[in-house]
């Protein structure tokens, strides 16, 4: 039973994950800088939700508690979601919006790596068919980053800046909770410490490319893996969750 929870707090972790980002990628449907870019940020915006609900899926099966998929990912108290402070992160502006997704696309790609490899055949087929869509996601922030850093004085100075604040949040990406630590002991999840020195390589080539000085600090932010999270999380979730809180078991 006690490894049954550590899996579902995993699960957690990987799903919240995936859909806060979801949720802030969608505020720039129909705001986007052109049509493309829109409709871009959007369809990984849906992706990153549609992996969300398969782990979601996957946490309900286990029979933890009473909450099915959909109240899991709309009916929960602030300090039940288990995401990094990262993905909460407004957008700010598109330059931003890149480099927040530039980093936890290397990273999500990471993980899911390792998690193809699962001694959890459901969690193995999961990272299976998300990392295909990973790929894409990198891509496009990677080939946005580059594009912008080594575009003109404003776009740089804007990547720039952005970096310089992101890189703060980076680091809790890899503090790894009981849960995953347990769950990687047993096969099931990721060790974080080792895939540190690979995010950062992958990092500052990239960034290398871009024309952008990478940080020389460790970043402090941390909190949101025990639910902890940002003064900008609340607003966040007031808009996320206003129809299942206003409408509750709604059904389609």
């Amino acid at each position: 039973m006690q490894n049954k929870q550590h899996l579902y707090n995993l699960l957690l972790h990987l799903a919240d994950n995936d859909l806060i980002l979801g949720q802030r990628l969608s505020e720039w449907c129909g705001h986007g800088p052109a049509l493309e870019q829109d409709i871009a940020l959007s369809n990984i915006a849906l992706d990153l939700i549609g992996q969300a609900e398969m782990w979601f899926q996957y946490a309900q099966s286990l029979g933890i508690n009473d909450k099915n998929q959909d109240q899991l990912a709309f009916a929960r108290n602030e300090w039940e979601y288990k995401n990094v402070l990262l993905v909460e992160y407004p957008n700010t502006d598109f330059g931003y919006t890149i480099v927040r997704q530039f980093f936890y696309d290397i990273f999500h790609k990471l993980i899911l790596t390792e998690l193809k490899e699962s001694a959890d055949t459901q969690i193995a087929a999961i990272a299976a068919k998300s990392i295909k869509e990973v790929d894409y996601h990198l891509k496009f922030s990677s080939e946005w980053l580059i594009r912008l850093g080594d575009g003109t004085e404003l776009s740089h100075q804007k990547i720039q800046t952005a970096v310089n604040e992101l890189c703060d949040f980076a680091n809790e990406l890899f503090l790894p909770t009981e849960s995953e630590s347990i769950m990687a002991k047993a096969g099931i999840g990721y060790e974080l410490e080792p895939l540190r020195s690979v995010w950062i390589d992958e990092v500052q080539n990239i960034l290398k490319i871009a024309t952008i000085d990478a940080p020389d600090k460790e970043g402090h932010q941390k909190g949101g893996k025990n639910g902890i999270h940002s003064e900008y999380f609340g607003h966040l979730l007031s808009e996320m969750q206003f129809l299942q809180r206003a409408y509750p078991n709604l059904s389609w």
